[in-house]
C-alpha cells in the first residue's frame, strides 16, 4: 500500500452480544491480564494503530466494565438489530471515509501481533481481509479488516452473516499468526479452557 494516501482506520469492538452461554457480559470478563475482556480488545486495536476506537452495543446495553474513562465512543444498534452485521454497519455508516479494523470482544487470546500481520498485509483495492479459521478453513469473521468501500458491499448484502458476506465476495484469507489467537469464549467452559481461570 506503499505511495496510497491512506485513509483514517478506525477501530470497533463488538460486544452487543447477550452472552446467554456464557452467562454474563463477555466484555465485563476479568481477563487474567487484569484488564476487561472488552478493553483488553480496545487497548489491542488501539496498540495496532487504530486512530478512533468504537464500543458496539445494544440499544438497551449498557455500558461494560473498564471503559469508565469513555475510551472508546458507544455506538448503537438500532432495535431489532440483527447481530455484529448490525454493528458493523453502524460503525461504517459513522464514519464512511474510514477503513476498519473489527473485532469480537470474546477473543481471549488475540495478540498483538496478529492484527498487525492483518493490517501489514492488506493490497490496493481490497474490501475485506481475514483469517482463515483454524476449525474449518472459512473466514474467520470477527477479526476482519474492512475497506471504506466494503460499505456498500454490505449494506447491499442482505446477510447477518458476517461470515457468508466475507464468502461471497472473494475475501482473501491469511493463516494464522498465532494459534488459538482467534478461538473465542461463548462458555464457561470455553473461558477456563482459554485462560486457565
Amino acid at each position: 500500500m506503499s505511495g496510497e494516501i491512506r485513509k483514517p482506520l478506525c477501530g470497533l469492538v463488538l460486544a452487543g452480544g447477550r452472552s446467554s452461554r456464557m452467562g454474563t457480559d463477555k466484555a465485563s470478563l476479568r481477563h487474567p491480564d487484569g484488564r476487561t475482556l472488552g478493553r483488553r480488545c480496545h487497548d489491542l486495536l488501539e496498540q495496532a494503530g487504530c486512530a478512533d476506537l468504537y464500543l458496539s452495543l445494544r440499544a438497551d446495553q449498557e455500558i461494560p466494565d473498564g471503559f469508565a474513562d469513555k475510551a472508546a465512543e458507544v455506538l448503537r444498534d438500532a432495535d431489532g438489530s440483527s447481530g455484529p452485521v448490525s454493528g458493523i454497519l453502524a460503525a461504517m455508516n459513522s464514519r464512511p471515509e474510514a477503513d476498519w479494523l473489527v473485532v469480537a470482544c470474546d477473543l481471549p487470546r488475540l495478540d498483538l501481533p496478529t492484527l498487525e500481520h492483518l493490517l501489514s498485509s492488506r493490497r490496493e483495492g481490497e474490501l475485506f481481509l481475514a483469517y482463515r479459521s483454524e476449525f474449518d478453513s472459512l473466514p474467520e469473521p470477527l477479526c476482519t479488516f474492512y475497506s471504506s468501500e466494503a460499505r456498500e458491499v454490505v449494506m447491499k448484502a442482505e446477510l447477518f452473516c458476517p461470515r457468508k458476506i466475507l464468502i461471497r465476495n472473494g475475501c482473501r484469507l491469511l493463516e494464522p499468526m498465532t494459534g488459538g489467537a482467534l478461538d473465542n469464549a461463548n462458555t464457561p467452559e470455553d473461558w477456563k479452557a482459554a485462560t486457565g481461570s
